[in-house]
């Protein structure tokens, strides 16, 4: 993952049980990309967005070929949705598309305020050999966007 000086990073820290633990996205630096723009000039949707793809990351680093990340919906008995695109629509939208257990096509669209995402771990598909990886291509696609924004000079 490439990295920016993170002179635009928030505080962020995390204290956990095991120090051995692996790193959390609150300890890594932020993608270029991210660090790039000051979050003052950022929605709170579009923020929101880069820090999840950012956990969705780092939550698949640390799954085995067996397992995929879903998400499962907090406050609620809906069940789980197999995270396959993430989106969001300024200033204060984020959705996530997918299928549940079942295999039906589900999305979430949730105003910033009302956010909580819980990442679970489920087992691969069986029709697919490789798990499906969500996070790197989020943010191979942060970077094409941020490649693709004119610059302001």
């Amino acid at each position: 993952m490439a990295t920016g000086d993170n002179t635009n990073r928030p505080p962020a820290n995390v204290a956990r049980c095991d120090e051995d633990a692996p790193l959390t996205a609150e300890q890594k630096p932020m993608p270029q990309q991210m660090a790039d723009k000051p979050i003052s000039e950022k929605s709170p949707a579009e923020w929101a967005y880069e820090r999840i793809i950012l956990y969705i990351q780092n939550f698949e680093e640390q799954l085995d070929n067996e397992h995929e990340v879903a998400m499962g919906f907090t406050g609620a008995d809906a069940g789980v949705l197999r995270i396959e695109g993430i989106g969001y629509f300024d200033p204060d939208i984020v959705t996530f598309y997918g299928t549940d257990s079942l295999g039906a096509k589900t999305q979430l669209v949730q105003h910033v305020s009302q956010l909580n995402v819980m990442l679970r771990a489920l087992p691969r598909e069986p029709d697919r050999p490789e798990p499906r990886r969500i996070g790197f291509p989020l943010v191979s696609s942060m970077e094409r966007d941020a490649e693709d924004t004119p610059d302001p000079q």
